[in-house]
């Protein structure tokens, strides 16, 4: 995928990062990946668990030289990104990918052939009321907060010492990392991020709706685990059609949120949406 030049390999010599205007608490560079070492570090990540007020100390200096801030899940069973499975050889660009052509594809393909309304009984209940037909785009938000400031929020939230706070989105041990990357939404495609392999192979497509949901909900990719993903909303829906439409984006994006989080069906799901600052998503 196209990158922009990559700060990281400075670290390597200087892991104060003081070379580039930084300064860092000891951490590590991450170029770990499926098939060995990438070319170059894909992430650096603080060795020490994230606090409150994290992500607002570093985020905002790291990005002026082409870093972007995530949480990194460190405690799941999994361990941390050095253990991932990352595969950025096998990931293209988010900017080649239309997000509603993805999203179409994805609902598309859940259909049955063998089921007269295109879904299997069951499938066809918990989508009510859309049917086999991709529905489209729900409508944009309203920005209430600039998105930045959303993101440090939810950042602090999942950084809290409540470890309840955390663990809803199924958070063990966030660590801050930095990713050169151009946008929020581009972080999982930039570090060859693997999470949702089972229902999508390539995450830059996903990262094209991130993408789009940037543009329309002021998204910002917050944290990621080993097969989870948290992002601050800015812009969410404010009605309970705005959210059924949106609700629809989400089951085409990931939808084991419904399916496999004993959802009653898509409105119920709608009903989490309405106002909602954190959207989490897990792949089974």
């Amino acid at each position: 995928m196209a990158t922009l030049p990559n700060p990281l390999p400075k670290l390597a010599a200087d892991p104060s990062g003081r070379s580039l205007g930084l300064r860092l608490p000891p951490g590590r560079l991450i170029d770990a990946t499926d098939d060995g070492p990438w070319r170059e570090p894909l992430l650096w990540h603080a060795d020490k668990s994230a606090s409150p007020g994290s992500w607002a100390a570093l985020g905002t200096p790291a990005g002026r030289v082409g870093l972007l801030p995530v949480l990194v899940d460190l405690g799941g069973p999994q361990g941390g990104p050095e253990r991932w499975q990352l595969s950025p050889a096998d990931t293209s660009y988010p900017g080649d990918h239309d997000a509603e052509d993805v999203l179409a594809e994805c609902w598309e393909a859940m259909g049955d052939d063998g089921e007269e309304d295109g879904f299997d009984p069951e499938l066809a209940r918990l989508l009510a009321p859309f049917g086999a037909d991709w529905p489209g785009l729900a409508s944009a938000g309203s920005l209430t907060v600039e998105p930045g400031v959303c993101a440090a929020r939810v950042a602090d939230l999942l950084s809290g010492a409540d470890a309840g706070d955390r663990s809803h989105a199924g958070f063990k041990d966030p660590h801050l990392a930095l990713v050169p990357a151009r946008r929020s939404a581009d972080i999982p495609a930039a570090i060859g991020w693997t999470g949702p392999v089972n229902h999508e192979n390539d995450v830059a497509r996903l990262c094209a709706v991130l993408r789009s949901w940037e543009d329309r909900f002021g998204i910002r990719v917050v944290a990621l685990g080993f097969d989870t993903l948290v992002v601050s909303v800015a812009a969410p829906p404010a009605t309970r059609a705005e959210a059924e439409a949106l609700a629809a984006e989400h089951f085409a994006f990931c939808p084991d949120n419904l399916t496999q989080n004993g959802r009653d069906n898509l409105a119920d799901y709608a009903e989490t949406l309405i106002s909602e600052r954190t959207w989490s998503f897990w792949w089974d």
